[in-house]
């Protein structure tokens, strides 16, 4: 465990390759320089370690004091270690026997020494020798202790009570039942469990072992006594004696306690509960048996067109100087304004760390305190509801992170990833598309925890429906990159499976996949209701920055195609996708890299022929404003900064009016966009040189007529008008006689002209 550089070693070992097996712990061999007695040590008897630097050691030839940073190994993490790696105590002070010869004893014993009286074996210690002010260190030597204190009680066989499922079961006011599921893939569990909490001390104690039913593979324990107003924090402890032994948190559990916890302000979540640092060691669970009771203001919600949504996605993070929900709720008269009906939150799912997009799950049930507490999540909701403003959650079911109790239960500590005989997870991902450890969807424990999860949200948060991350992961089919696309009905029937749940649970509700896979699999998906994501990123890069090559825009709309309407969800951005402005400022022709206004009124230009196109969009937040920040800014997934100073600039304030004036056309007049309106659009690169075009006619009439110059000189455009008869600039609110249809217009550099039938 070497300090700050241990989680930087621990990212990169996800990735290492390495071979799939159970891991058996094996006793570490002694390292060199290191020196024992007595030779084998014992966690009841006394101990001394001695350390000889070799030639090739950093410490040789050292004069100054050495300290031992030192713990007690269990899995990965160290436990009980007398002082961090900064600090320099009299305890971790080592005895200098001769040059290059240090000595460290435990006196008493190996158990007293750490003060262990909570009961858990002592297997192996960790220890780092260094110099008095930690430049000179050596590496993490590990040695194997045997344990004479930790004694398991046989385990009782018994039926699992009645009407109780895998968590956290609330009996009644005073009686919580915990269950937990373990059984490998070959059948196998461990030898014992116990859950340990605020209850008994963070104690290993016989009388808090659970019992075992071997007819549904859990493990199960009743706590009594309990008071039901209190949030209690607790674990299990689960392992065998020859394998060593791991500390989970419940899978389903709604709130975790994390180490990490200590970065988060109490604005932001206020009388956060502490971390027994002295007790226990990972990720923490916790439950309250009479939970705080959310009166929910907007209680039946219904969405009015998911064909016509537009979608506004908003990472917490980076949306204000806050970066949580107090600062989101601030300005939802902002996005209230622009007139967008739903917000598409960027995951919000308990991940590592407090500092991320998301996408680095590992419980799910519970939601990340880095951005409020429950309450705060449900009022954001509600006031998103009565706002008549839809809430998508961006949910990562293709994969966890090491710290999901399910990866931990069966972990190969060798490789740093699951375990072969893993119920849940594939050792490696049979797509190439993954990170960190693959769900198998096949899995019937992998497909009703989704399924319970998913139920969940929608009930307990009152959310309107769902982006689902990397579905095109969600198969046990082989693939590369080129063939990871091909039709599968496999993962067709999964997402329909899934599908089917979150129906059942709201009939209403929104699912969007990103999928990105051949025509002929997601038009079968929309044709179950859900839209898939479309992105056109490129080619509006291209005419934002004044490129003809590779600019259509033809691939937006399901015109033409085999996909039912409103099947897709097309976006100009994606938190994935780098900026479009960006790209103009750094790749941009000189008109528009070098002239803020222009590259605003081609930004414009885009958005025309854009929100008029029929069938669902997405705004990447702050899209509207032409946010210039790189996506590799601070790291791909770093934070960027919050520019809301944007909307103050007079260029940029354009882009947002704009946006707002053609969101408003979509709301205030959706069947100019539904299946009965006849839709005309000429935007391809043949179409450069004299004018993009696009019309709308509805079937009583009404019309619209778009025409978009994306060159840096005027041109003069032949647009087609449904009618004849007066016409009106939407923009400026100007009039246009039209005596035939096909009429000659001049369109300024870098612009565009939108006229409707109607005021």
């Amino acid at each position: 465990m070497k300090k700050k550089n241990l989680f930087i070693l621990a990212l990169l070992l996800i990735f290492a390759a390495c071979s799939d097996n159970k891991d058996p712990i094996t006793p570490d061999p002694i390292p060199d320089g290191i020196t024992l007695s007595p030779e084998s040590l014992e966690d009841t008897g006394e101990a001394t370690i001695t350390f000889k630097a070799a030639k090739t050691s950093v410490l040789y030839g050292y004069t100054g004091d050495v300290y031992a940073h030192i713990g007690i190994v269990e899995g990965n993490d160290w436990l009980f270690v007398p002082a961090g790696w900064n600090e320099n105590i009299s305890k971790c002070k080592m005895t200098k026997e001769e040059d290059d010869v240090w000595s460290l004893s435990f006196s008493s014993s190996i158990r007293s020494w750490f003060g262990v009286t909570n009961g858990m074996p002592i297997r192996k210690i960790g220890i780092v020798f260094r110099s008095s002010d930690g430049a000179k260190q050596e590496s993490d030597a590990f040695i194997p202790v045997t344990d004479n204190t930790f004694r398991p009680a046989t385990v009782v066989s018994e039926a699992q009570p009645a009407n109780t499922k895998e968590g956290i079961n609330v009996i009644n006011d005073a009686t919580v039942t915990f269950v937990l599921y373990d059984k490998d893939t070959n059948g196998n569990h461990k030898e014992y469990a116990y859950v340990i909490g605020e209850f008994n001390d963070w104690k290993i104690d016989n009388n808090y072992q659970m019992k075992r039913d071997e007819a549904t593979g859990c493990w199960w324990y009743t706590l009594t006594e309990l008071d039901p107003q209190k949030e209690y924090a607790f674990q299990y402890y689960a392992g065998t004696k020859t394998d060593g032994n791991v500390r989970l948190a419940d899978a389903y559990t709604e709130k975790v306690i994390d180490p990490e916890d200590t970065g988060i302000s109490a604005s932001t979540y206020p009388d956060l509960h502490p971390y027994p640092l002295s007790k226990t060691a990972g990720i923490i669970s916790t439950f309250k048996i009479e939970q705080d009771t959310y009166n929910w203001q907007v209680s039946d919600y219904k969405i009015a067109d998911k064909n016509n949504l537009v979608i506004y996605e908003m990472l917490f993070r980076d949306f204000t100087s806050t970066s949580d929900i107090n600062g989101a709720m601030d300005k939802l008269d902002y996005l209230q304004a622009l007139g967008v009906n739903a917000i598409e939150l960027m995951p919000i799912q308990e991940f590592d760390g407090n500092d991320s997009w998301g996408y680095n799950p590992c419980f799910y049930f519970a939601m990340d305190k880095a951005y409020g507490t429950k309450d705060m999540y449900k009022t954001f909701i509600d006031e998103c509801h009565r706002r008549d403003m839809v809430v998508i959650l961006d949910v990562v079911y293709n994969h966890a992170t090491g710290a999901n109790p399910f990866a931990k239960l069966y972990w190969n500590s060798t490789a740093n990833k699951t375990a072969s005989n893993n119920p849940w997870f594939n050792v490696d991902a049979p797509h190439p598309y993954s990170v960190f450890h693959d769900f198998n969807h096949e899995s019937p424990l992998v497909r009703a925890f989704v399924k319970r999860n998913l139920k969940f949200l929608l009930d307990e948060y009152n959310i309107d429906g769902f982006r689902f991350d990397l579905t095109k992961g969600f198969t046990q089919k082989k693939s590369t990159e080129s063939t990871a696309g091909n039709y599968d009905q496999s993962r067709i029937d999964i997402l329909k499976d899934y599908n089917a749940t979150i129906k059942a649970a709201n009939p209403d509700a929104i699912v969007i996949l990103e999928h990105f896979a051949e025509e002929k699999e997601e038009k079968e998906l929309a044709g179950d209701g859900m839209q898939l994501w479309r992105n056109l990123n490129n080619a509006y890069c291209q005419t934002g920055m004044g490129y003809k090559e590779s600019s259509a825009f033809t691939g937006l709309t399901t015109q033409g195609t085999t996909m039912p309407s409103g099947g897709w969800v097309g976006y100009m951005e994606s938190h994935d996708e780098e900026r479009v402005s960006y790209k103009q400022i750094t790749w941009g022709i000189d008109a528009v890299k070098n002239n803020p206004a222009i590259r605003m009124k081609q930004l414009e230009a885009n958005a025309s022929l854009f929100f008029t196109v029929p069938g669902p969009k997405m705004i990447w937040q702050f899209g509207e404003l032409g946010y210039d920040v790189s996506i590799e800014e601070n790291g791909r997934t770093g934070k960027k900064p919050v520019r809301w100073e944007y909307y103050d600039n007079p260029h940029r304030k354009g882009l947002y009016d704009t946006y707002r004036k053609l969101i408003e056309l979509r709301t205030s007049v959706p069947r100019l966009f539904d299946t009965e309106s006849a839709f005309i659009w000429k935007v391809g690169e043949g179409n450069w040189d004299n004018g993009r075009t696009l019309s709308l006619k509805t079937h009583d009439g009404k019309g619209l007529v778009v025409a978009a110059n994306f060159k840096d000189v005027e041109i003069t455009c032949t647009l087609t008008f449904p009618s004849i008869g007066t016409w009106y600039n939407y923009i400026d609110r100007s009039t246009l006689d039209i005596e035939t249809t096909e009429q000659t217009i001049g369109v300024p550099a870098n612009s565009y002209l939108i006229y409707t039938s109607f005021p």
